[in-house]
This record gives C-alpha cells, structure tokens and sequence, in this order.
C-alpha cells in the first residue's frame, strides 16, 4: 500500500476516473434498456470497496479490486435472473432469457464501451440541458447534488430532469454495439456540444466554491481523446476542439494564486504555462487541417492558440477569427470576447464606441467589459459599470472578482 492509496480521497477519486468506464461497458452488454441496474452494479462495487477497505485495508491494485468485484456481481445478477427464468418463470417466456454474457474490462473494451456510450446519452431528442446532466452523471461520475450545483437548481429539478432523459434512453433504439455513419453524423454535433461545455464549465466555474475545476477539463480531454483515437470519429471538428482544450488547459496553473484569486489573462506567470501541453495543442491543431472542414472549433482553437504567443501582431489574427466565428454562430459572449480584441487592436476608446453602438444583452459580462474599457480613462465610470455587474452576477466566484476590481480601481 502507499502513501496515496492511504489518502481519505482515494474512494472519490476512484469514483470519478472508473464509474463512468465500469457502466459503459456493463451498459454494452445489458443494453441501454437496463441502464439502472448497469449504476446500481457499478454504485454497490464502490460501497462495498468503502467498507472492506477501511476493515481491511486498500487492495495493492484498487482499480483491479473494483473490476474483479464489478465482473462477479454482474455474474450473480445473471445467475438470479436465470434463476428466476427457469424455476419462477417456468417456460413462459424461456425463449426470451438471456444467458449469461461473457466479457472483460480490457482496455480497448473500456474505451469502445465508452466511446458508443457517449454518442448514446448524446441524443438529439434529448435536450441539451438533459443531455449534460446525463454526461456528467454517467460519463463522468456525479452525484445530483454536483449537477444541481453546475446547473445552478435545485435536486429535485435535476432528477426528473435525469428521469426523463434516462427513459427516453430506455425507450430509444439506438443499440450500444457498433457506430455506423448516420449515427455518428447525426449525433456528432451534439457530442461535441455536450464535452464543449463540460469543458468550459471546469475551466471557469460559476457553480462550484472552486472558480476551476480541473477534473472537469480533464476529463472532457480524455472523452475527446476517445473519439480521436477512434478511426470512425478521428474528424477534423473533433481534432480541433481538443486542440482548444489543450491550448487553454495549458494555462490552468497560472490561472489562480496561491490564494485561489483569478488571475486574468494580461498578469498571469507565462513561465507557469504547460509548454507540453501547448505542443500537443499545436498536434492536434494542425492534424484538424488535414481536410478542408472550417468548423466553430478551428476557429476557437486559433483564438486559443494566438493566445498562446508572444506575436505583437496576435490580436489583430484573434479579431480576424472573432470576426469569422460571428459569422458561423452568433453569441453574445462571443461578441464581447471580439470587442476585448478589437479595444487591443484599435484601442478602448474606439471599442467603447464599437460596443455601445451594437445591440447587445446588458448582462454582467457587457457591464464588466465596460468596466475593463473604461478602468484606464475614466475610473469612476469603470467602478460604476463595474458595480452594476455585481448585481447581476449570480455566481459567488464572479462576484468575488468583480469586487477585487472595484477595490484595485478605488485606490487612492
């Protein structure tokens, strides 16, 4: 046993890394259909490994201990069943009883399973905001009261939220076997919609105590990292989005202080950005040319990479690529994300003016932005539009920046 076998957190991080394989496999093999009993094998695994391991210790190998434990109570839920089949049942319905199903956590098993799993919870019948709940419940391992946090609700919203989607899973004919085109055409959108904001909900936090949660851009990048490392999904949308992902997870550890204040982008510690990481951003970035697709997330991926440089001639390229995005997808936040490169480009004055004359939704983003523009010309009016951002802000972690603003500019 080592020292990090010993740690109280073992359990909860094992949860989080292996939940999601461990259903995705079982889920293969019993079909969507039985996707409750697939979590509830995978939940008494774990509390079963919580209370053997604080009497007998934590196994020299948790991951195979878990795996062993999940096989053999899969094999009793079939021994029961065909029980149940032959002595209760009787020849009622013996034509339609399943024998027992042989398989293994290999690790390409684990990585098709979950592979198939994720273009199976991402159903375009299925809302988007469902659609999240499920990936983060079954592909990544949360409980309610952790979604309910990322949506910012209640728990009693969220499952029936996950009731009906998890029905309308049950109910769908989409087989956990093999992708075939249509499907994965169909559903890639969404897909890639879905670890998009999985990502970006840990790389900027509006509804944790944390402002980043790092195990939420991991493991986007690792879900990616599936459907790259899969011939049929190996797609040039998908080789840039996690080209984005790589260029702005570089920079997490330059991100916050020792305190766990946000750092923003201008005063952050270049020699804290992972130069490793930016080099396998650049892979995927140039793999993702390999075909003549522009999506959305070439385009993100650029911005993400010209952050990334030191070229004094960087922002007038990220403006080009904001301006290019508006005109594939129009979003509000991406509007004032090009307005903080144009103020770089042409100034803040003339951004004041670019901003104000476009109709925009006064949220606390367009406020904090004027804030930003104004901090260097007109402090009082910074402070204002910087005020007026804090009262709409709902997120606890948001709110704290805004306040450190406020307090930097009101410094005699």
């Amino acid at each position: 046993m080592n020292k990090q076998d010993d740690d109280t957190d073992l359990i909860p991080r094992l949860f989080r890394q292996q939940y999601s394989k461990m259903t995705a496999v079982l889920c293969r093999h019993f079909g969507l259909q039985h996707i409750q009993v697939a979590e509830d094998i995978v939940s008494d695994t774990f509390l079963k490994a919580s209370e053997h391991w604080a009497i007998n210790g934590v196994p020299d190998k948790p991951e195979a201990w878990l795996y062993a434990v999940a096989k053999n109570k899969t094999r009793d839920y079939f021994k029961h069943k065909s029980i149940f089949e032959t002595k209760i049942k009787g020849n009622l319905d013996t034509e339609n009883s399943e024998p027992e199903i042989q398989f293994e956590y290999s690790e390409n098993g684990i990585a098709d399973s979950q592979l198939l799993m994720i273009f199976a919870v991402c159903n375009p019948e299925i809302s988007m905001e469902a659609q999240i709940c499920l990936a983060l419940q079954i592909l990544c391992g949360f409980g309610i009261e952790e979604i309910a946090n990322a949506f910012i609700t209640n728990k009693e919203t969220i499952k029936k939220r996950l009731h009906r989607a998890k029905a309308k899973l049950r109910n769908d004919k989409f087989q956990i076997t093999n992708l075939c085109k249509t499907q994965i055409s169909s559903r890639m959108d969404t897909v890639l919609k879905t670890l998009y904001l999985l990502f970006n909900e840990g790389y900027y936090s509006k509804s944790d105590d944390r402002k980043i949660r790092k195990e939420l851009c991991q493991e986007a990048i690792r879900l990616a990292l599936v459907l790259v490392e899969n011939k049929q999904t190996d797609l040039p949308q998908v080789n840039a989005l996690l080209a984005m992902m790589c260029f702005q997870s570089s920079r997490l550890e330059a991100r916050q202080s020792a305190t766990g204040d946000t750092i923003l982008f201008e005063d952050q510690d270049r020699t804290l950005w992972d130069q490793s990481i930016i080099n396998r951003g650049n892979y995927f970035l140039i793999k993702s040319t390999e075909d003549k697709v522009i999506s959305r997330y070439h385009l993100e991926a650029g911005i993400a990479y010209w952050h990334t440089t030191e070229s004094p001639k960087k922002w007038k390229y990220i403006l080009d690529l904001y301006d290019q995005l508006l005109l594939i997808e129009y979003a509000p936040i991406t509007a004032l994300n090009r307005t903080f490169a144009y103020a770089k480009v042409y100034g803040s004055e003339n951004a004041i003016a670019e901003l104000e004359k476009r109709d925009l939704v006064r949220n606390e983003y367009y406020y904090m932005l004027l804030g930003n523009l104004y901090a260097t010309s007109d402090i009082p009016r910074a402070v204002q539009h910087y005020q007026l951002a804090l009262e709409l802000s709902k997120s606890a972690n948001e709110k704290e920046m805004i306040e450190k603003q406020i307090k930097n500019l009101s410094k005699p």
